[in-house]
C-alpha cells in the first residue's frame, strides 16, 4: 500500500485561484487540476482558509491527484463541522484529501486566544470524531507545533519559511512525518523585476507577527523584515531567476530535508488567477 508521501510525490502546486466559492468556476477548476494532474504534480493545496468543499470540484476531475487545505483555520469552522466534511469527502475520493489546519493570525480572528492549546483541543475533537492523524496536516513554524505535527498529524506544511528552517523542521520531526513546506517561485530573470514582484506578494505576510517572529527566531534582523524586506530575506524565501537558478533553490529546500514543496508561482496578476502557463513551464524545469 502506498505511503502518504509516495501519493504526493515531490511537487505540487499551491494556490489562492484554486479556491472557489462561485460555483460557475468550477469548471474552470476541475479543468486546471486535471492539467495539474497530467503534468505530473502530486497535490494541489488550497490556499487561504479553505475546507474540504473546496476541494471537490478538484478530487472530482482527477483520479490520482491529492488535494489539501492549507489551511484550513481551527477559528472558522467548528472540529465537528470539519469531521463530518472530511467524512463525506473520505467516502466519495478514498485517501485523496488531506485535512491541512491551522491557527491562523490573530488579525484575522477575534477569538483568537491562547492558539496553541486551542488547536490541542481541536485535534483532540477530531480524534473523538473518528479523523485519522494520518490524515490531517499543520501548519507549523516554531517548535511547539513542530512536535505536535510529529505526533497528532501526518506532518506539516510550513508556509513562507526557509531552507534553514526546513533542516530544524526536519530535526525536529524525524525522518517519518511529511515535511511540506510552501514556496514561492518568481519565473523572472531580471533582478529587480524578481524582487518587486516578491515583496509584492511578501507585503501582506511582514505584517502578521507569526511570520516575523519566525524570521527573527531564524537570524533575521529587524533591519531585514522593515522596508518590504531586504534582498537577503527576499532571496531565502522565494526562488525566482532563469530555471537552472530556480532548480537550484527548489534543490536546496530538498537537500535541506522536503520530502515535498508546495510551489506557489508568483506572477503580475491577481493572486486569485490560475498561472497555468506558469505551471508548465515549472513542471519542465522539474523533470
Amino acid at each position: 500500500m502506498s505511503t502518504l508521501k509516495d501519493r504526493i510525490g515531490r511537487y505540487g502546486v499551491w494556490s489562492v485561484g484554486l479556491r472557489a466559492e462561485d460555483p460557475s468556476r468550477h469548471g474552470e477548476l476541475a479543468e486546471a487540476a486535471a492539467e495539474l494532474q497530467e503534468l505530473g504534480y502530486g497535490a494541489a493545496w488550497l490556499g487561504g482558509s479553505s475546507a474540504a468543499r473546496h476541494a471537490v470540484p478538484l478530487l472530482r476531475a482527477t483520479s490520482t491527484l491529492v488535494v489539501g487545505t492549507s489551511i484550513q483555520s481551527i477559528w472558522q469552522y467548528e472540529a465537528g463541522e470539519s469531521a463530518a466534511a472530511f467524512a463525506e469527502v473520505e467516502a466519495a475520493h478514498p485517501g485523496r484529501f488531506l485535512l491541512g489546519l491551522g491557527v491562523s493570525h490573530a488579525k484575522f480572528a477575534d477569538q483568537y486566544r491562547r492558539p496553541y492549546s486551542a488547536l490541542v483541543a481541536y485535534l483532540d475533537a477530531l480524534d473523538e470524531a473518528g479523523v485519522p492523524a494520518e490524515r490531517r496536516v499543520l501548519a507549523a513554524l516554531g517548535p511547539k507545533t513542530l512536535e505536535l505535527s510529529r505526533d497528532r498529524a501526518a506532518g506539516a506544511v510550513p508556509y513562507l519559511v526557509t531552507a534553514e528552517h526546513t533542516a530544524q523542521a526536519r530535526g525536529i520531526l524525524g525522518e517519518d512525518a511529511l515535511l511540506a513546506p510552501e514556496l514561492m517561485v518568481v519565473l523572472e530573470t531580471d533582478p529587480a523585476r524578481a524582487r518587486a514582484l516578491a515583496r509584492e506578494a511578501l507585503s501582506t505576510y511582514l505584517a502578521l507577527p507569526n511570520y516575523t517572529d519566525n524570521f527573527l527566531r531564524l537570524g533575521f534582523t529587524e533591519e531585514d523584515i522593515a522596508g518590504g524586506g531586504s534582498d537577503r530575506l527576499v532571496d531565502a524565501v522565494f526562488a525566482w531567476g532563469d530555471e537552472n537558478r530556480v532548480r537550484d533553490r527548489i534543490d536546496t529546500f530538498r537537500s535541506a530535508g522536503a520530502d515535498h514543496l508546495a510551489l506557489q508561482v508568483i506572477t503580475d496578476s491577481p493572486r486569485d488567477s490560475l498561472p497555468r502557463a506558469e505551471w508548465r513551464r515549472l513542471a519542465d524545469l522539474l523533470e
